[in-house]
């Protein structure tokens, strides 16, 4: 495979995914990115995860549980881009377990967004508004026949599909009307019974029958009616598509400010939009246009990592979180002290990002995390990479440079400036005499340099 192509894979797989090791790389040698890229965009393959045993190994409250049950897939499923895009979904459709009473709903709801995230964005938009969790969070089972409650047809309309500036107060409150009614069966109480599950239910006598007009169309409209309107908008198909750019390609300004600054790439957000209106909002051809884009493929490390992609990253990297007997660390946790808390973002905007993960503290908790995994040989791949005798004995006695491209090696399309490398090879050299342990050494660098915060 040449360097390039090695690099371009390793960049979809970043992207479309949480990153691939050196032996996945290798055996995707044979097959061209557009072949590799449309796999990823199958949603009908097997993930290979078995979660049936890690839940066997693994217990505590729900929602700790469920955010690690969801890093142990993201590290070991073979349909990666199937949870990228739930989490990607998940930061779009802000929802916090924190005012909800019921742990299990955010994992159903996660598991709702893995189902139809690469499907049409009119069907998001209803599995959305009947979540059980999306309806306690914003208040739409207090939006009542005669007086309606607006928190939901807001945040739907200004954050999750079409942003302010393309509605009015009145479009708002006609939303809220068509959602009434929408609302969920209330579970019997966690005490003592235990926590089940809530179920959407449509109240047919709490449901407001009378004529709305909504972004200029009148008629008596439900729910369904408003999101058939909203998806054929061109500000709907804009607003997604800089929400695609922004977490697939590069780092946009905040949402917030979307309204008061163009886009910096106004060609390929055109050209996204296109293809979501063409096709009705079919989000997986929106992400084959995106995927195998020129804009796409040239904006290797041009993004800050999440918490989240920079965990799971580590986590491929040394192979520490494939078996599901082994009991680890609370992973989500780690996510919390860097920043993005799993299904308990901050508010119904979602997380800030780009350069607004990295302020002094959260970088001194990525790095140190970075560090301390690729320090340990008992690691599965840190073992291979740094003790492996068949891997390593070509390299003793060797130069700086060859240990260093070794260790490189790991990380494809990765570079890092002359004076960095050099400051490395000064430290390592001076203090480490066995290969060995310049191998770690040299790992421990590369994941402390600015480069290794950018995917």
């Amino acid at each position: 495979m040449t360097s390039e192509k090695c690099e371009l894979i390793a960049h979809l797989y970043r992207r479309a995914g949480f990153g691939i090791t050196k032996d996945e790389l290798s055996a995707l040698s044979s097959r061209n990115y557009e072949e590799i890229a449309e796999s990823l965009l199958d949603p009908s393959q097997d993930s290979g995860v078995n979660i049936d045993t890690w839940r066997r190994y693994h217990n505590g409250a729900h929602h700790q549980i469920y955010r690690n049950e969801w890093i142990y897939k993201m590290v070991n499923t073979r349909n990666p881009l199937e949870e990228k895009m739930a989490l990607f979904w998940h930061h779009v459709f802000a929802t916090g377990q924190s005012k909800l009473e019921h742990p299990t709903v955010m994992g159903i709801q996660i598991d709702m967004l893995r189902r139809v995230g690469m499907t049409n964005f009119r069907d998001i938009l209803v599995e959305l508004s009947k979540d059980p969790a999306m309806i306690y969070w914003l208040d739409n089972s207090e939006n009542h026949n005669g007086s309606p409650n607006e928190n939901y047809g807001r945040e739907l309309l200004e954050l999750f599909s079409m942003g302010v500036g393309n509605y009015d107060e009145d479009d708002i409150k006609n939303a809220s009307r068509a959602f009434t009614g929408w609302t969920f069966n209330q579970p019997v109480p966690i005490y003592p019974h235990g926590d089940y599950p809530a179920t959407f239910k449509f109240d047919h006598d709490d449901h407001d029958f009378t004529e709305k007009t909504f972004l200029g169309e009148t008629g008596n409209f439900n729910g369904e009616d408003i999101i058939d309107i909203i998806v054929k908008q061109p500000a709907t198909a804009r607003f997604v598509a800089r929400h695609l750019y922004n977490f697939f390609v590069a780092d946009e300004y905040q949402v917030p400010a979307w309204n008061e600054n163009p886009p910096k790439d106004p060609e390929a957000i055109d050209l996204l939009a296109e293809t979501f209106q063409k096709s009705h909002g079919d989000i997986t051809r929106v992400m084959r246009v995106l995927l195998n884009s020129d804009f796409f493929k040239s904006s290797r490390f041009k993004k800050v990592k999440s918490p989240t992609e920079f965990i799971v990253g580590v986590l491929k990297l040394t192979g520490e979180y494939s078996d599901p007997t082994v009991i680890t660390p609370d992973y989500g946790s780690m996510g919390t002290l860097m920043g993005q808390e799993l299904l308990n973002p901050p508010t119904v905007e979602g997380w800030h990002t780009g350069l607004e993960w990295l302020d002094a503290g959260i970088l001194s908790e990525r790095v140190n995390f970075a560090v301390e995994s690729v320090s340990d040989t008992s690691k599965t791949r840190v073992n291979q990479i740094s003790q492996d005798e068949n891997a390593t004995n070509h390299l003793n006695d060797a130069t700086a440079d060859k240990i260093f491209d070794y260790c490189m090696g790991e990380f494809p399309g990765l570079s890092i400036t002359e004076a960095d490398k050099q400051r490395i090879y000064d430290t390592v050299e001076t203090n480490t005499r066995d290969t060995k342990e310049k191998i770690v050494n040299y790992l421990q660098c590369i994941v402390s340099t600015p480069e290794y915060q950018l995917t």
